[in-house]
């Protein structure tokens, strides 16, 4: 198994670069080899343009995790992989069926629900035990914007 960390949607840089040191962190501690793909947020905002304004769950996620499967089926067939699966489905905020209808035309996708046998709970558990970062929003500044709590005195 490999780990391949590619999330040109999380913005800003900074949350990025907190979100792949805790990639590294669990690749270490679980000894799986990571491939970190290149950060190309202006390309993932391009793939994305006209649906900013869609709310959560919308489409432009629906087309952000076109954007991200397409990345990890890439490398997966340039490198000889058998399949390639997407931890996406370890949230409760994220349809399994949407992320495996997008997965299935790229190609020896795996359709894994990790919600399935109290997955999510599992993650959080093991986030705690491996003392990693959890994120409070996906990932986009578009869903920052939405999970942000209102700015004091406005």
């Amino acid at each position: 198994m490999t780990l391949f960390f590619s999330n040109s949607n999380i913005h800003p840089h900074d949350e990025y670069e907190k979100r792949l040191l805790q990639a590294r962190t669990l690749a270490e501690r679980t000894g799986c080899p990571l491939v970190e793909d290149t950060y190309a947020h202006q390309d993932w905002l391009a793939f994305v343009a006209g649906l900013e304004a869609e709310p959560e769950k919308g489409r432009r996620c629906l087309k952000c995790f076109e954007y991200n499967l397409r990345r990890a089926a890439e490398f997966a067939h340039r490198n000889g992989f058998d399949g390639f699966t997407t931890t996406l489905t370890i949230s409760p905020h994220k349809s399994s069926a949407d992320i495996f209808r997008i997965g299935a035309p790229l190609g020896d996708f795996l359709a894994v629900d990790f919600k399935k046998r109290d997955g999510f709970r599992r993650s959080v558990e093991l986030s705690r035990q491996y003392d990693l970062y959890r994120q409070g929003y996906c990932g986009c500044e578009f869903s920052r914007r939405a999970t942000a709590p209102p700015e004091a005195g406005k």
